[in-house]
């Protein structure tokens, strides 16, 4: 953070007796796409993701429990479910199998992040609990072409593409499905989360089973949003990554029945103006 390096536990420590915080949302960790988690055949380096996490994520739980922090919401991912299993996930599945390789080292660090707060809460009485997001993309993503995931990559590989007269490559065969969440409406659900969940064991957030879009659908909506007239191209010698993720949010329907998630469409037309607008200071 701007204000600790949280994988060291003094400087945690410090922040938190700085600020004193009564409810805090845990959303430190070190992410990336598909490129980043393969490892060093794609320049990415595997053993960090399960390291540098369970160092922020211990850190984080020891201050928010050392400091008497009335209630901790940190944040998973529906990529650590099991690889093999039936879909559509819920929230009891998440260690019934390993994950998919291409991001075990992170997924077994959150699933331990899991494990940590079901400890604590049984030990110390603590509010600890957690929310499970789809893919998550909006204004301010990282937009990266390898530590982003493949919303913001596929836009920056679109704004490029344009601006240069070049093909636009995806990965794989665009086969791959996945549910994304507009990170306003995530943002909504995290103070929700924070303000009126009361169970330690997660809740998955994610746009209904109907919603889910393949990665081929989604770059067609992102050349749509930049007005891309030019070559495309799949990469089908790349991999495709795990080829599908469905998440059931019947838990989350049942607190909130009548939520409405911002349509995928809209919500990549504004992601795609913000990046336009904002290129120069982008994360990319």
């Amino acid at each position: 953070s701007k204000d600790a390096n949280l994988l060291n536990e003094k400087e945690t420590f410090a922040v938190f007796e700085k600020y004193k915080p009564t409810h805090v949302i845990h959303l430190a960790a070190m992410v990336g796409g598909m490129y980043a988690h393969l490892g060093n055949e794609y320049k990415g380096n595997t053993c960090d993701y399960f390291r540098d996490n369970c160092k922020v994520d211990d850190n984080i739980l020891q201050a928010s429990n050392k400091f008497k922090v009335t209630k901790l919401v940190s944040s998973l991912s529906t990529c650590i479910f099991p690889d093999k299993t039936s879909y559509p996930v819920d929230e009891t599945m998440l260690h019934n199998g390993p994950p998919h390789h291409s991001n075990a080292a992170f997924s077994y660090a959150k699933r331990t992040l899991d494990l940590q707060n079901r400890k604590y809460n049984e030990e110390h009485g603590c509010m600890f609990t957690s929310v499970i997001p789809c893919n998550v993309f909006g204004p301010h993503d990282n937009f990266n072409l390898l530590q982003g995931h493949v919303m913001g990559a596929l836009i920056n590989k679109a704004y490029e593409a344009k601006k240069n007269g070049t093909a636009f490559e995806i990965w794989g065969t665009g086969a791959a499905q996945r549910q994304f969440i507009y990170n306003q409406d995530l943002a909504k659900l995290f103070i929700w989360a924070l303000r009126e969940y009361k169970e330690k064991e997660p809740i998955i957030f994610s746009p209904d089973e109907v919603d889910e879009l393949s990665i081929k659908d989604i770059a067609k909506m992102i050349l749509e949003a930049f007005d891309f007239k030019g070559e495309v191209k799949f990469l089908t010698e790349k991999p495709d990554g795990q080829l599908k993720k469905t998440a059931n949010n019947a838990k989350m329907r049942k607190y909130l029945p009548q939520f409405q998630f911002t349509p995928t469409r809209e919500a990549l037309r504004e992601t795609v103006e913000w990046y336009v607008k904002n290129y120069d200071s982008a994360r990319k």
